[in-house]
This record gives C-alpha cells, sequence and structure tokens, in this order.
C-alpha cells in the first residue's frame, strides 16, 4: 500500500492555514516529506525556481544539526537537549540522533506551528530510558519556553540549545540576539549552542526569500555573517568556528563546498 506523497497524513485542524504557504511546510516538501499542501509546493517550487540551491540548503542544513547532535551527545557527553523550532517530524530528528548516541538522554521540542502539533506523537517516541517531549511556544516567548522546558529538563545541569534557520523568522536583529542571551542566559555553565542560518550575501537566495516575503507567508530575515556571527558573542567556539555549515566538522569522505557561501553555523559552549 502506498501513501500519496501530495498531502498530509492527515486532514488540516481549524487552526491550520492551507491558503497561505507556511516556512516548515515548505522546508518539509524541500525535504521530500508529505506534511504540506498544494499552496506549498507552488511557493516552494517558485522559490527554487530563482533559487535552485534551497534544495541542497535544507539537506545541508539537517546534516549539520545532525553532526552537531552527535558530537554534543557523544564526544562531549550532553545528555539534554532543547530544540527551538522543531519544524515537521523527518528522518533522524534531534531526539533519535542524540538517543542513538546516548539512550538516556532528554529531547524537548520547542515550536508553536499548528500542524507540527498535530503531528507531536511522531517526535514523542522516545528510547527506553530516555525522555521526548514537546511544547507548543514562540521563540519570541522565552521565558514561557524555559518555564516548560524546566518540566522535562534539568536546567542546573548542562543543556545543549539548538536554533536552526529559525532566527530569521525574528526580524528585528536585537531582539533575535536578545532571545538567544535571555535562553543561554539561563542555562548553566557547561552548556551548548548549536546555531545555523542563511547569510543575505548570496544573491539567488536573497532574491528569492524577497518575493517569498510577499506572498502573505510569515517573513524571513536573512543575515550578514557578521550578524550571525554575532549570536555566539560571549560564548566559547568550538574549532572551526562559525563556517559554512558544510564545512562544520564534515563527515569523512564528504565533498567539499563549492560556490557562493549559503549559510554559517557553529557550535559554542557557554564558560
Amino acid at each position: 500500500m502506498t501513501q500519496d506523497s501530495s498531502a498530509p497524513a492527515t486532514g488540516p485542524s481549524e487552526k491550520i492555514d492551507t491558503t497561505v504557504p507556511h516556512s516548515a511546510r515548505i522546508w518539509n516538501y524541500w525535504l521530500g516529506g508529505r506534511d504540506n499542501y498544494p499552496v506549498d509546493h507552488a511557493a516552494g517550487d517558485a522559490f527554487r525556481e530563482i533559487f535552485p540551491g534551497i534544495t541542497d540548503l535544507a539537506r545541508d542544513s539537517r546534516a549539520f544539526l545532525g553532526r552537531a547532535v552527535r558530537h554534543l551527545a557523544g564526544e562531549v557527553g550532553i545528555r539534554q537537549f532543547l530544540d527551538i523550532g522543531t519544524g515537521l517530524p523527518t528522518a533522524d530528528n534531534t531526539h533519535e540522533i542524540a538517543q542513538r548516541v546516548a539512550p538516556d538522554a532528554r529531547v524537548v521540542y520547542v515550536d508553536d506551528d499548528p500542524l507540527v502539533l498535530t503531528h507531536a506523537h511522531a517526535l514523542l517516541t522516545s528510547a527506553p530510558g530516555g525522555v521526548t517531549d514537546y511544547i507548543d511556544a514562540d521563540l519570541h516567548d522565552p521565558d514561557t519556553v524555559l518555564r516548560e522546558a524546566a518540566r522535562t529538563l534539568d536546567l542546573t545541569r548542562p543543556v545543549a540549545l539548538t536554533l536552526m534557520q529559525v532566527s530569521g523568522h525574528i526580524a528585528d536583529y536585537d531582539e533575535a540576539r536578545a532571545i538567544v542571551a535571555a535562553l543561554m542566559g539561563a542555562l548553566p555553565s557547561g552548556s551548548y549552542f548549536a546555531f545555523n542560518d542563511s547569510v543575505d550575501t548570496n544573491k539567488a537566495n536573497a532574491e528569492a526569500t524577497r518575493i517569498y516575503n510577499e506572498s502573505g507567508a510569515a517573513p524571513y530575515h536573512l543575515r550578514s555573517p557578521q550578524q550571525l556571527a554575532g549570536f555566539f558573542d560571549g560564548l566559547e567556539l568550538l574549532d572551526p568556528g562559525v563556517v559554512p555549515i558544510t564545512d562544520w566538522r564534515p563527515d569523512p569522505g564528504a565533498a567539499a563546498a563549492t560556490g557562493d557561501v549559503i549559510a554559517l553555523g557553529g557550535v559554542a559552549r557557554k564558560p
């Protein structure tokens, strides 16, 4: 029996607007998922027509997350993860990666998208001995995120905070920096911050994003390399620093990146 790859597994709820494209669903579409709608296909295809590299970016961002989480759970020994801007479930979600390395890892996902909530049951499967939880909360409200995360995570022990391709949803750069500072400020010494986002220097991506922002979807704001590096201020960057995401501790045998830089990322420790 095959499933229709053009429609979500469940019908839309009253809160899910299928008339306006949504970034989480478009991202899912680019990754080959089926939790999206025709309006998302149209927006995703229009974006990809201008910037064909967006599909590679989606996959590269996912791969960067995997390498960062494996390093933190394995070599560093982190057992708690706070993944904000979860998006829709796909292969190798954060809890699957972390619990493959450390079955006792505890992972809390944070998102405020109703379709993600509909599919939260797919995220809430956990390895024996580990814990996976989901918080319906907004990145703009770090106090609520931290309060709810504390129901599952021990915030007196190190936590890895991950933000992957989500900071651009916060229009004001200073506000975005303040939110990250508030989140990291509530975590103890020895916690980590894993982050990546797109730069504004790739002309095709910038143009595609400009047109996407006029579609009626929640706008996304690209930032300069210097601004993205600024999210790590006050933290101790792990080698190789803030780099193109394909260059951050690539897997053995991985092909070197070519062409213009699209996204930068890094992992840093709170002293």
